[in-house]
């Protein structure tokens, strides 16, 4: 049904409900559970989107979790909605306790691999692309950054 909403005013919806849920956040202070998904291709460079809403950095791709969902159903279906992608090899690396926007967090970070080209939607991701895990590409996001640091030292 969102697909019949003209593209540009989907991005400028995205725009407004991205500022409304960090507002809705800080007042309501409910619980959150998301994830953070590391997707490799088999070059092992790592995929990162530019969201249409937000700082326009780069960022993991990923996002909320259903109440009683999986990190791991939550990661395939995150990545199959955000860029068309199928994931191998899912696996959970850990379980981050944050707060964003004043609510409490739990942030699964999650890896996997996929042999599939990704896609932008252009609607709420305006560019995806695999990086060389030595030359990533400015600006990052500061949660992005983090977590890619936490990744690279389960790498190890």
């Amino acid at each position: 049904m969102l697909h019949l909403i003209p593209r540009p005013l989907h991005r400028a919806l995205l725009r407004l409900a991205h500022r409304w849920r960090h507002h809705w956040r800080k007042f309501r202070r409910a619980p959150l559970a998301g994830v953070s998904v590391f997707v490799t291709d088999m070059e092992g460079r790592l995929l990162l989107v530019r969201h249409s809403y937000g700082s326009g950095a780069w960022a993991l791709p990923g996002g909320g979790m259903g109440p009683r969902e999986e990190a791991e159903d939550a990661a395939r279906r995150e990545i199959a909605e955000e860029v068309g992608c199928r994931l191998e090899g899912v696996r959970v690396l850990e379980k981050l306790h944050e707060t964003i926007s004043g609510s409490p967090h739990t942030a699964w970070l999650v890896a996997a691999r996929t042999l599939d080209r990704p896609r932008a939607d252009k609607r709420e991701i305006v560019e995806v692309r695999f990086f060389p895990t030595h030359s990533l590409p400015e600006p990052l996001t500061p949660l992005t950054r983090a977590r890619i640091a936490a990744w690279r030292g389960k790498l190890r």
